[in-house]
């Protein structure tokens, strides 16, 4: 799991490629927390900048619920990205609390923060998460999204807009989704990073383990395959993990909130739940180099969200 993909040949898909290393300088090593209001692709920059899927995406807030770190090495210098969930002004139940209590730790344990903010869009969702950023905090503005301008240079009244707003160390325009600007943000976040050992191994890309990634991966195709409603009564936790040789067996159960809820994510001759199976186990051989042996079920666990000896005992730290 931790070997990084192969290059691509073009630098936009890996910015790995147009970072150059430092075979003389100092060694370099720091945090970075990813920041922002949901749905403004924080887990598309992070999957973007590590060259490797560690967290998941899909277009509904609330993805991402749990603190992941992705790892980059280049050279002399090691990235370590703070992935967050967005920061959840709407629904106050246990679980968005926990949330928000993981954004504000990260910003208080990093060496610089990402603010990720959409292109010409700035609202008071974007000012309550500035608003967390402890005095003094080294801010990178991450600009994303700009490859849905018609004229880049539309950018350059919304970079002065933010300039008035905050005095931000830089600012960086990019396209998580395409790469655009990747080796930039990557060259000016580099500026940040304190001189400091390195903590993972060059081809570290997460510190995370298997067991959550695959609950994590079985997580973003219920969000991405499901209703609008039901991903935000629904987690998963995988009740066994076996590694034998080249083959993982892994089994995981959905847990929803309602009864009704059931059915729901099964599906007709349980389509849903073959094809969330499926597609999770396609993104699980892929990161972890082998093969998978992916068996899911559903449980009816009510008031889960709200409760937080159930959160504790599902990962929700």
């Amino acid at each position: 799991m931790s070997t990084m993909p192969e290059a691509s040949p073009d630098s936009s898909d890996n910015p790995a490629l147009a970072v150059e290393a430092t075979v003389a300088g100092p060694v370099r090593t720091g945090y970075i927390a990813i920041v922002g209001r949901p749905n403004v692709g924080k887990s598309t920059l992070l999957n973007r900048l590590v060259g490797q899927k560690v967290s998941i995406v899909s277009r509904k807030p609330q993805t991402t619920r749990h603190r992941v770190t992705g790892v980059f090495t280049e050279g002399n210098d090691q990235f370590i990205f703070v992935d967050t969930p967005g920061f959840q002004t709407e629904h106050r139940n246990a679980l968005n609390r926990n949330m928000n209590r993981t954004v504000t730790q990260a910003l208080v344990d990093v060496d610089v923060i990402a603010l990720v903010v959409e292109c010409e869009r700035f609202g008071p969702a974007d000012k309550q998460v500035l608003d967390l950023i402890p005095p003094g905090a080294k801010v990178v503005l991450v600009i994303n999204k700009i490859d849905l301008l018609d004229n880049k240079r539309e950018v350059l009244p919304f970079l002065a807009q933010m300039a008035e707003v905050y005095p931000f160390a830089d600012m960086v325009p990019i396209s998580a989704q395409r790469g655009k600007n990747a080796p930039e943000l990557l060259r000016t976040l580099a500026k940040f990073l304190p001189e400091a050992p390195h903590i993972f191994g060059e081809d570290d890309i997460t510190d995370r383990s298997e067991r959550f990634l695959a609950a994590e991966f079985v997580r973003e195709k219920l969000f991405r395959l499901l209703g609008e409603e039901l991903p935000y009564g629904m987690t998963v936790e995988i009740e066994k993990f076996e590694v034998e040789g080249r083959m993982r067996k892994i089994y995981a159960a959905v847990i929803v909130d309602k009864a009704g809820h059931k059915a729901m994510v099964i599906g007709k001759g349980g389509e849903h739940l073959k094809r969330i199976s499926t597609e999770a186990r396609i993104d699980m051989e892929k990161l972890f180099d082998s093969k998978v042996y992916l068996e899911i079920w559903v449980k009816v666990k009510s008031g889960w969200a709200d409760d937080e000896h159930a959160l504790k005992s599902l990962g929700y730290d």
